[in-house]
Parts: C-alpha cells; structure tokens; sequence
C-alpha cells in the first residue's frame, strides 16, 4: 500500500467536473483506490463518495492506493488532486 498527501488549488474545490476526470482515471487501475481527509475516507473509484469529501480549495487529502500497478497509479492520479481545471 502507497498512500501521499495532496493540497487542493483549484479557486472552486474539487467538483463535478475534476471529480468525473479523477474517478475516469481511477478506474483505469485494477487496485484499490480510496481518498481520506480527516477522518472520513471513501472509495476514489465512486463520484459519489469523492464529491462527499466536499473538497475545497487549500483542503488536504490523501490518496491510497494498494495492490496491482499501486505505484503507476499514485503517480498518474495523485497530480490531478492539486490541478487547476479550465471551467
């Protein structure tokens, strides 16, 4: 298991459209794919469970990854947690 922490920049959090690229991205992975901040962690494979996060600008989250191609996979998603989104 990996796991790195991340600050959101984006001026408007993590939304809709940032949460539809993660979880595309996340399900490209064959392991497990969770976001945690604080004390509250969700599947990062579900648009459901991110947007639930209610990420705002300056916010930390953790990305975990485990299991197959764990290390591809924090270094392809773990940039798209701290991106500016063109609206």
């Amino acid at each position: 298991m990996l796991s790195e922490t991340y600050t959101v920049i984006h001026p408007s959090g993590f939304h809709a459209r940032p949460t539809k690229i993660f979880v595309h991205a996340a399900t490209q992975f064959n392991c497990k794919v969770n976001l945690i901040k604080g004390t509250k962690k969700v599947n990062g494979k579900s648009s459901l469970g991110l947007l639930s996060l209610g990420l705002a600008k300056g916010d930390e989250v953790t990305l975990e990854v485990d299991g197959e191609r764990e290390e591809e996979a924090l270094r392809e998603l773990g940039p798209l947690l701290s991106k500016i989104y063109e609206e």
